[in-house]
């Protein structure tokens, strides 16, 4: 399987000690998801995207990108192959007009399904298609439940996302039902706009954090707030950090239950819901 890792923030925020030096690191994690990696940032809300078929780990051009980012929204992704090729257009994150995703799990049994699933997809949507996994027909499954409430280019409220979402994942699950639970579509995802970040435990393990024990630049930096050392009070955050693994540092992480759904809106309004459930509150 994959591993994820993303942020939204306030503030542009360096990458390289999260792809490359802290403990589970992407990079380090690539050890044992060799096939492929990708990272998508944001400047001046428009994705600028990397994928690369090779080992991140042993890429010189991760090791530069990881370098060089710097943004207030970043994913990335390590994959471990389980359908589709070895190929630049099979890596993630996907990407289409302001949208990119990524993705850890499978549909199981995706070649059976894959023309169907390919059927539901929007038909102005499903020519941009370009590789072969059921990570990028998922993306674009999402992108067809979203455009069904507004245009793709449109300013969606977080609610619309994750309702989109939901939508993506009982499709799936529905369509692709063994009646075997072990054998149930696994679809961890994050997907963010630029201005947005919304993601959900499909039944792939993701942390999320929104703060540190004590922020290292707190002498230094203009926007701390009570919100970065400590759990939110007041609903806003200055930071979500996604992550497959919990990772090294001074951040708290939080373990996503499975169908939960997290996220910050434009501005930066945490939310998380359960699916069959209300809103829950935002607490540690």
């Amino acid at each position: 399987m994959c591993r994820l890792f993303a942020f939204r923030s306030v503030i542009p925020s360096q990458v390289h000690r999260s792809l490359m030096q802290a403990d589970n690191a992407l990079a380090v994690q690539s050890d044992r998801h060799p096939d492929g990696w990708g990272v998508a940032f944001y400047v001046n809300d428009s994705p600028h995207i990397t994928r690369s078929p090779a080992t991140a780990i042993d890429d010189h051009l991760f090791h530069r990108v990881s370098g060089i980012v710097a943004s207030e929204t970043v994913l990335a992704h390590v994959r471990k192959a389980t359908v589709g090729t070895n190929s630049v257009l099979n890596c993630h994150p996907f990407q289409y007009g302001r949208w990119t995703m990524a993705h850890n799990g499978e549909i199981r049994n995706f070649e059976r399904h894959r023309a169907m699933f390919r059927e539901l997809v929007d038909p102005g949507l499903r020519r941009y298609i370009l590789g072969d996994t059921d990570s990028e027909v998922i993306f674009f499954l999402f992108l067809s439940f979203l455009r069904r409430r507004a245009p793709l280019f449109a300013r969606f409220a977080l609610e619309d996302v994750f309702a989109a979402l939901r939508q993506t994942v009982e499709l799936i699950r529905e369509r692709s039902d063994t009646g075997a639970p072990d054998e149930d579509a696994l679809l961890t995802m994050i997907v963010t706009d630029g201005t947005l970040m919304a993601a959900t435990q499909g039944g792939k393990e993701l942390f999320v954090s929104t703060y540190k024990t004590r922020c290292s630049d707190r002498d230094e930096c203009k926007s701390l707030s009570p919100e970065c050392e400590a759990p939110t009070e007041s609903g806003f955050v200055n930071h979500l950090v996604l992550s497959s693994e919990r990772m090294g540092g001074e951040n708290v992480w939080l373990p996503l239950e499975p169908g939960e759904f997290v996220g910050v809106d434009a501005q930066m309004r945490l939310h998380r819901e359960r699916t069959g459930h209300r809103r829950l509150p935002v607490v540690a």
